[in-house]
């Protein structure tokens, strides 16, 4: 922001102490609230869309062994017959360990080795023409496997009706302390107009036109705002490299899982928060100036 010719001489504006530093308190606390609604409004979009497709194009096979084979055999058996089936990229039975970290989250920290567990195969189905669980089924019963295939249809719809509210909850908390950064900007920018009215005044009386006062005005708040963003999004893209590198493991991992190149999206928050300031500035010096004519 280029510096207006008028302050090429002594700072004409007052610092105002305490209560500037508090307004830069509020903008940067709300930006980088803002920011960091953002980027989790970003990850959980992602891991919406992750698990919806997860849900969409996989299935799991459930087998049964007969008597005269072993769990693994039979696995294996079910695994080839569903590989062939039109709209099944890939069929894997899974051995022992695999089967219990899947049920690991429902089971918690139960002995696991000591269940009978089942054996299962994952399905990864074509997302273009994904194979139908009666068609699934059908390829198990012709070729003699005693099995049956859970396709997450019953879930899938309450599912991803789940994952839509969780972006629309994160984007509408997103959207709130945007609006709320928007409006505590605008609330300074008043204020510091009216708290300089005197300087303000004198400057008139010293023949400042009314385009200087709104350029002195306009260049103050935006350098404020400026810093402001600047130091919420300096915080900001720490906390998101720390998420994005170190991601942390339960629930909030899963929530929202960050990219590095997710973080680019804050960058712009210094010059959106400068761009209000200034606009907030020139109508609250305007409005103002437009007092200040009426009242000679």
């Amino acid at each position: 922001m280029k510096r207006p010719a008028l302050l090429s001489g002594p700072d004409l504006w007052p610092d105002g102490g305490t209560t500037r530093r508090l307004g830069l308190a509020v903008l940067t606390v709300l930006g980088l609230l803002s920011a960091l609604l953002i980027l989790a409004h970003v990850g959980a979009s992602r891991a919406a869309g992750d698990w919806a497709s997860a849900v969409t194009h996989e299935a799991t096979a459930l087998i049964r062994p007969r008597a005269d084979e072993t769990g693994a055999t039979a696995a294996a058996r079910g695994a080839e017959a569903l590989s062939g089936v039109r709209g099944v990229e890939e069929a894997v039975a899974l051995d022992r360990s695999e089967a219990e970290a899947l049920l690991r989250p429902w089971l918690g920290e139960a002995d696991l080795a000591t269940l009978p567990l089942p054996q299962l195969v994952r399905l990864r189905l074509d997302p273009r023409e994904p194979a139908s669980a009666i068609s699934l089924n059908r390829a198990l019963a012709e070729a003699g496997v005693d099995g049956t295939v859970d396709d997450h249809s019953l879930w899938r719809n309450s599912f991803t009706a789940a994952a839509r509210t969780l972006r629309i909850l994160t984007a509408l908390a997103g959207g709130i302390a945007v609006l709320l950064t928007a409006t505590a900007g605008v609330l300074i920018a008043r204020q510091a107009v009216e708290s300089r009215a005197e300087t303000l005044r004198a400057l008139r009386l010293a023949g400042a036109d009314d385009a200087a006062l709104t350029t002195l005005t306009q260049w103050h708040l935006g350098r404020d705002a400026a810093l402001a963003g600047a130091a919420a999004t300096l915080m900001a893209l720490l906390a998101g490299l720390a998420l994005a590198l170190f991601p942390p493991g339960g629930t909030i991992g899963q929530v929202f899982p960050l990219l590095i190149e997710d973080l680019a999206l804050v960058l712009p928050l210094p010059v959106a928060m400068a761009t209000l300031a200034v606009v907030a500035g020139r109508l609250s010096v305007r409005l103002w100036l437009g007092r200040a004519r009426g009242g000679r």
